[in-house]
């Protein structure tokens, strides 16, 4: 794409923040790809989190207080947060953010609408062709300010709807907001199905990009024995009940085997000690967050997502296409479905079913010729979510729904 700075597409990105999580990692692949095609790309998020993907690109950079151009963009009780907003990538992508500073905060009632009014002066400075918003209430706000100021909102879920959109006040700021969406992205066809016609009608279905990190030859060799999982820890991942079905399956066999989970959340420390209470011992391993994943994971004798509620699960998709075999649960809403053909390239187990789950594991660690058929087989989900394939059809559909009309 070849454009003078002054003809360049602005794509507007509106996120909470860039924290390490499924949607925040997508968005910033999708940053880094636009502005390479030469789009002009903003940044815009409610606040700076500790712990944030970095982007190539980013015209940004944190710094601590009393540096050099050090601007306050967030100022809790513990935490503050300074950033050097040029000093990053000359020429590279802007960061904005709108999140309220304590000097700026007053009543509830009255924050939200400063949140609003904020928001929208970010959108008259900004003049984007187009904003893409991520996530629940973001969704909501982006279209509740910027099509009043005559931007066009393409807004994705990334979620199953019904757990996006669980409150009474997300849903029915959801239904009356969606209508005026230039485009409504979501990850499955289940999740389609969520919404009313009207909506279904502004919907497309597109892929997540991967990290080209696991986009490599599949590892041939002998497997370490581990089963392992990528996921939060969060009750909605159920890795208690992954600690309970391994057990069972590697109780009278299998016992060389260790379970490692890795990812970091609210439910580490309790979830340790039910490893402890199994008397797991040192069979469970926590590993946290940790950089290059795919080489942590790609000698894995098995991969496990236990979700009751996923979109379209980036860890799937990876451990998918660095051939690792597979078990998830079908949950909605219709990611796992949409990736695995049960007993082909992946197994399928209902949600919540620790008999399922257990028999799946000792399928899988009791049949090596079955396990390297599903590994082999899982690394075609490559032909649709490698980052040049998927990050094709986002600009295709931008090209095509929101630029085409500007022309």
């Amino acid at each position: 794409m070849t454009t003078t700075h002054s003809e360049k597409k602005h794509i507007a990105m509106y996120i909470g923040s860039l924290q390490k999580g499924g949607a925040e990692r997508v968005m910033a692949n999708l940053a880094d790809y636009f502005f390479e095609q030469g789009y002009k790309v903003t940044m815009v998020t409610t606040y700076l989190a500790p712990v944030e993907y970095e982007l190539k690109h980013a015209a940004w950079e944190r710094v601590p207080a009393g540096a050099d151009e050090a601007e306050l963009v967030m100022d809790p009780d513990e935490n503050p947060a300074w950033i050097n907003l040029n000093g990053g990538e000359k020429g590279g992508i802007k960061r904005v953010f709108s999140g309220l500073l304590k000097e700026e905060q007053k009543d509830r009632l009255t924050n939200f609408r400063l949140r609003q009014n904020k928001l929208r002066e970010i959108w008259r400075e900004l003049k984007p062709d187009v904003v893409l918003s991520f996530i629940g209430k973001n969704n909501i706000m982006a279209i509740s300010t910027a099509t009043k100021e005559g931007f066009p909102v393409v807004v994705s879920v990334r979620a199953d709807p019904d757990m996006e959109y669980s409150s009474l006040s997300l849903k029915s700021g959801m239904l009356s907001t969606f209508g005026k969406a230039a485009g409504v992205i979501v990850q499955s066809n289940g999740a389609k199905e969520k919404f009313p016609k009207y909506i279904q009608k502004k919907c497309a279905i597109l892929p997540n990009p991967m990290n080209p990190s696991f986009v490599r030859k599949r590892y041939i060799g002998d497997r370490e024995k581990s089963v392992v999982m990528v996921a939060r820890l969060h009750e909605n991942k159920n890795q208690s009940m992954v600690m309970e079905a391994f057990k069972d399956a590697t109780e009278n066999q299998f016992q060389d085997y260790k379970l490692v989970f890795y990812g970091d959340g609210p439910d580490r420390i309790k979830l340790q000690h039910y490893a402890a209470s199994l008397g797991l011992g040192n069979r469970v391993e926590f590993k946290g967050n940790v950089k290059h994943v795919a080489e942590h994971i790609e000698k894995a004798k098995l991969f496990i997502l236990a979700s009751n509620h996923e979109g379209m699960p980036n860890s799937l998709i990876e451990a998918m296409s660095l051939g690792l075999a597979c078990i998830s649960t079908d949950c909605p809403c219709g990611g796992p479905r949409d990736l695995i053909t049960d007993g082909i390239n992946g197994l399928l187990i209902p949600v919540g079913d620790k008999k399922a789950l257990t028999d799946a594991i000792v399928k899988i660690l009791g049949n090596e010729h079955l396990a390297d058929n599903l590994g082999e087989a899982a690394t075609r989900v490559q032909k649709r979510f490698a980052p040049d394939v998927a990050n094709a059809e986002w600009k295709e559909y931008f090209e095509r729904t929101i630029f085409s009309r500007t022309k």
